[in-house]
């Protein structure tokens, strides 16, 4: 079973060695923010961080992923707060989105290892295909990023998510654990 270190937690997965790390953080983990696009390493929308290096996730095998520590774009900043994320959002270099958190994923490692990329940097760092064209505001963002990192700039135009996974569960009661608190409680109302 080989195990693995996701997004700060240690994780076995019960699956065949040689099922691609994508499948595995989709289909097991519930990590659906790394995409499926096209499973031949070519888009990218697959992008995760693993020992903090950008890799598409459909070309590495969970067997080959064993004792290392991956992020996903879930990971990368519970409150949306990480220079990427703020500066794709400020920079609107996000357009339907599919391929964003691939996106996100390289332009993190990038930012890393360096804070001052030239556009000849970001366009070596991040080949990941974007069917919405947003190349031209890709390359501010991610230069907007860096200046965020060096602390030469702030952006507040991505505000952190309005509620937290634990109080959308208490809020949602589709969303609690079955079980749990506050089930078997039909037919009560909050009235």
């Amino acid at each position: 079973m080989p195990a693995m270190t996701v997004n700060d937690r240690p994780v076995s997965f019960d699956m065949d060695p040689q099922t691609p790390l994508l499948w595995a953080l989709r289909d097991a983990a519930n990590l659906t923010g790394t995409k499926y696009g096209c499973g031949a390493g070519d888009c990218g929308a697959c992008m995760v961080l693993i020992d903090g290096e950008a890799l598409r996730s459909c070309l590495v095998t969970i067997a080959e992923a064993e004792g290392r520590f991956i992020t996903t774009i879930e990971g990368l900043s519970r409150d949306r707060s990480h220079p990427v994320q703020q500066a794709l959002v400020a920079e609107q270099a996000i357009q339907c989105g599919y391929c964003t958190p691939g996106i996100a994923m390289a332009a993190a490692a990038l930012i890393a290892k360096n804070a001052d990329p030239s556009e000849e940097d970001i366009r070596a760092a991040i080949p990941n295909l974007c069917r919405c064209g947003v190349y031209p505001r890709l390359i501010a963002a991610v230069q907007r990023a860096g200046r965020v990192t060096r602390r030469q700039e702030r952006i507040s135009a991505a505000p952190a998510p309005g509620i937290d996974p634990a109080d959308a569960a208490r809020a949602v009661p589709a969303m609690g654990p079955s079980g749990g608190e506050g089930a078997g409680e039909a037919g009560e109302s909050g009235d």
